[in-house]
């Protein structure tokens, strides 16, 4: 079910952009899997009408992310007028941040991080705080003496679960007691979890909702990651206090983003609706592509770590001591065509993250270009 799609030549970011330069990309958090079948099929009913202007958000939509994250996630007391449609999970956090924070604030994350936060900091003003993970025995923890520390002197906490670049899927544990902190020093927690479907084997994601001790918490979900359908823009932000929330639709209003389109509505229902099994097997390929990815770099002896994943698509790579990142992406990228993120966009070195949602082809031929580099 699952179908590899070339795309070079269709404009995509991720394939197309002059940096690549017929580069193999594994880099863009995008997947270069065809969009499942069912929502395929919604898109083309909608094709067929013919008519594309503004469009409303009916119940249907609501209920079918209350069905979701219900059946699929046990977040059972998610409630459909508490979501506010927005285009996309960085617009929203954006939004988050211009309607809760004021210029020069505090805001908490934890390092590495997503790099599009940073610059989503700097445009909204606020002063980053990080609060490093810690990197032990090939996983990443927190250090919660640091973050408790911290953790007093912020307005607002940016986590990511699961958790991009490292691949860390947070535990119930550990999200509670980020719960417990926050609620005792009054911090809004904003929680980005577009990641959410991507689990392995033995692991299991825990919606940030279901263990908050209030409810100065924002949770921030998608299908966009899950199925491959980001250019449609869609995502909620997912809101229980009223005062929060209205502040959060004006911000949104004033950007103009709070307003989807056509074909954003209808292909969430149909991956909520009807395309559980194809993430599934999804998951299954990707999977396998990061068990290869473990083997290859044993089986050849490479200098590098595999960080132990646990969620997501990203493999986070450690490479040999005192090696620059970027100096090593771009050899990678002059020699055998390959290309990857240095880890210094998230905030840190000495790493690589390498985008592992593509077919097993791809996957084989960037390590075999890793290994007549080395």
């Amino acid at each position: 079910m699952i179908k590899y799609i070339d795309r070079r030549g269709s404009d995509c970011y991720k394939w197309d952009s002059e940096c690549v330069k017929g580069a193999l990309p594994l880099w863009v958090a995008d997947m270069d899997f065809e969009a499942a079948p069912a929502i395929l099929k919604a898109l083309q009913n909608r094709l067929n009408h013919g008519v594309f202007g503004y469009a409303s958000v009916p119940d249907s939509y609501y209920e079918a992310v209350v069905s979701w994250f219900g059946r699929r996630h046990g977040w059972t007391n998610i409630r459909k007028e508490c979501l506010i449609p927005t285009i996309g999970v960085v617009p929203a956090v954006a939004a988050i941040l211009r309607a809760m924070t004021k210029p020069g604030e505090k805001v908490l994350m934890h390092t590495p991080a997503y790099n599009c936060f940073f610059r989503t900091l700097t445009n909204a003003g606020c002063e980053l705080v990080e609060s490093p993970l810690r990197y032990v025995n090939h996983h990443y923890e927190v250090d919660w003496q640091d973050f408790e520390a911290k953790i007093k002197n912020v307005k607002l906490l940016i986590l990511c679960n699961p958790h991009n670049p490292t691949g860390r899927v947070w535990t119930r544990e550990e999200l509670q007691r980020m719960a417990h902190l926050c609620a005792q020093e009054h911090v809004l927690v904003v929680s980005d979890e577009i990641h959410c479907e991507f689990t392995f084997p033995g692991v299991s994601y825990t919606p940030f909702a279901t263990v908050a001790e209030n409810n100065c918490y924002c949770v921030c979900t998608s299908p966009s990651k899950a199925f491959n359908i980001a250019g449609l823009q869609c995502a909620n932000i997912y809101c229980e206090n009223d005062e929060v929330a209205e502040r959060i639709r004006q911000a949104l209003d004033a950007n103009e983003t709070g307003n989807l389109n056509a074909f954003a509505v209808y292909s969430l229902k149909a991956a909520y609706n009807e395309s559980e099994d194809w993430i599934v097997e999804l998951m299954e390929l990707i999977y396998g592509n990061w068990t290869f990815v473990r083997r290859f770099i044993a089986d050849n002896n490479l200098p590098l770590i595999l960080t132990e994943m646990e969620g997501t698509y990203l493999a986070w790579v450690k490479l040999p001591e005192g090696t620059s990142s970027e100096t090593f992406c771009q050899r990678l990228q002059d020699e055998q065509h390959i290309l990857f993120n240095p880890s210094t966009m998230y905030g840190v070195e000495g790493f690589v993250r390498i985008n592992l949602a593509t077919s097993p082809e791809n996957v084989a031929l960037a390590m075999e270009g890793m290994k007549r580099m080395f």
